[in-house]
């Protein structure tokens, strides 16, 4: 089988053109699964009704998050209501939503975990044990990992611990897509960041200029998206479904 992980995906830009390729990617490459990072698909950041609902009918299965998750108002009862929305799952007890996503695609199961990391982020629950305990609870070997972290370390990290138990290590947050996709111990797909899709020529997907004023003179500025086109970061990993083996990730970059 062939899941397809989209990378941070940057506000209406990045949705519009998702919903203007994404059909097209998943017929070329005959891909059966999709999982999107949408944590930053509303505007202004956060994920909205509006965004999720457009990010599903575009062909997500799955919509994974980060620290943004709850940064829209309404998102709280969101993740309540929807399964295929994920938050963090190391949140603490008691944060509405949940982290983890089963979908039954008879006979084959696929498990979608979503992690924040804790190096220069939240101080949330230690990912390393919380995921030994949620694999345990799963009854399917076709694991995908969405690491939402900061530090390059991190991921790292949590790849090789998770090498040989899960099918892949993904990481977002950074927006900035790695070179350095591979197949770990044989077996775990695992790259360090997807990327992002949204404004290309941008800072992260904020214009260009306004980052650079912030940066220069530390004084506050309302953000606002980059009007540059977009780009489409993301990664296809081809599984055997029977034992969850990687045997490829291919990062794509299409603009």
């Amino acid at each position: 089988m062939k899941l397809l992980f989209v990378g941070d995906v940057v506000g209406t830009a990045g949705i519009d053109i998702l919903e203007d390729r994404l059909y097209k990617i998943k017929r070329e490459y005959g891909v059966d699964f999709t999982v999107v990072n949408g944590e930053n698909s509303a505007v202004g950041n956060g994920i909205s009704r509006a965004s999720y609902d457009r990010l599903i009918r575009l062909g997500a299965d799955v919509v994974t998050g980060g620290n943004h998750s709850f940064r829209q108002r309404g998102s709280m009862e969101l993740y309540e209501e929807l399964d295929s929305l994920l938050r963090p799952a190391n949140y603490p007890d008691g944060v509405p939503g949940h982290g983890v996503y089963v979908a039954d695609i008879f006979p084959v199961k696929i498990a979608v975990i979503n992690l924040m990391g804790t190096v220069d982020l939240e101080p949330l629950e230690n990912p390393f044990f919380y995921v030994d305990r949620l694999i345990k609870e799963l009854d399917t070997p076709n694991i995908f990992v969405d690491l939402h972290a900061e530090a390059t370390s991190e991921k790292k990290a949590l790849g090789h611990y998770l090498t040989g138990r899960v099918t892949a290590v993904l990481g977002t947050h950074t927006h900035v897509q790695t070179a350095d996709e591979c197949i770990l111990g044989g077996h775990t797909a695992y790259i360090t960041d997807v990327g992002m899709c949204g404004p290309e020529l941008s800072v992260l997907g904020v214009d260009a200029d306004i980052a650079i004023e912030k940066m220069k003179y530390h004084t506050p500025v309302t953000f606002k998206p980059s009007e540059n086109p977009s780009f489409i970061n993301a990664v296809i990993i081809d599984f055997d479904e029977r034992i969850g083996k990687a045997h490829k990730i291919e990062r794509l970059i299409i603009r």
